[in-house]
């Protein structure tokens, strides 16, 4: 669905559309890491992953998708380990001359080693956190992204891109209209385009690969979606270990652990030691 057609085709809008929406993601990536080398590994693995630079290009993408122009990306690796991008975009395109010359248009210099990007009325910006505990089998990677527009242009637009560009077995979606903007008969409105939930705008095949829980509040068009991977595919949760060197009794007690990971996030309790 494209908001953008629904918002010319249906609302005649006095000025410039004043709403602020703003899409913000959690995900969550889950491994089992028996070892305190494979946790180290895993970390390592998961920061060249998603690195800077390559964290940078979906939100690039991301600005793509939804109609916007990149004004100026900023990006940092941390150590020992995370990722952080942050773009400030426009909804049409800038003239140079106009341009604050602190804005790099998403070009960057080679020696250049931190990164941000805005657009000129909204931005984009992806936070990494990988993390193990020597106490836990279970290492995870969590992703933040926040997606705030303004204009006839949305985030929700790239919903699906962000949902496919991870490996994510719980994700939690907020989403939220914000502010007001006026017809040209002077009349308030205070959201441009038809939501009664988030998963309107998920594609059917990621939906069937997850359970959904909604918890919307409608008079505030406050839009929440929590999802949970359904199916347990244990060679996709292995690593440095394969599925054929452990017995029945192991693959059970390592789905058991991983289901534990995810349940607890998913609901955000803390459950019994399996």
């Amino acid at each position: 669905m494209e908001l953008a057609k629904l918002v010319n085709n249906k609302l005649k809008l006095y000025g410039f559309n004043n709403l602020t929406k703003t899409l913000s993601f959690n995900i969550y990536d889950i491994c089992y890491t028996k070892t305190e080398e494979d946790r180290k590994k895993y970390i390592e693995y998961i920061d060249e992953q998603y690195n800077s630079d390559r964290l940078t290009k979906i939100l690039t993408n991301v600005t793509e998708m939804i109609g916007a122009c990149v004004l100026n990306v900023a990006k940092q690796d941390y150590d020992p380990q995370g990722a952080s991008v942050t773009l400030l975009i426009s909804e049409e395109e800038v003239p140079l001359y106009v341009l604050d010359p602190s804005c790099n248009r998403g070009i960057l210099t080679p020696t250049r080693e931190n990164i941000v990007g805005h657009l000129d009325k909204s931005h984009v910006t992806v936070h990494t956190y990988p993390e193990s505990h020597p106490q836990n089998d279970i290492s995870t990677f969590r992703v933040d992204i926040d997606v705030s527009t303004c204009g006839t242009i949305s985030p929700l637009n790239a919903l699906n891109y962000l949902i496919d560009s991870f490996d994510s077995d719980i994700i939690t979606i907020d989403y939220r209209v914000r502010g007001f903007t006026r017809d040209v008969n002077g009349a308030k409105h205070y959201i441009d385009h038809e939501i009664t939930s988030i998963q309107n705008f998920i594609a059917q095949q990621t939906i069937d690969r997850y359970n959904l829980i909604d918890m919307n509040i409608y008079q505030s068009n406050i839009f929440h979606t929590k999802m949970k991977v359904r199916d347990i595919n244990l060679d996709n949760y292995l690593f440095e270990i394969k599925e054929e060197d452990l017995t029945k009794e192991q693959k059970e007690d390592i789905i058991k652990r991983l289901d534990k990971e995810m349940s607890e996030i998913f609901y955000g309790i803390n459950l019994p030691n399996v």
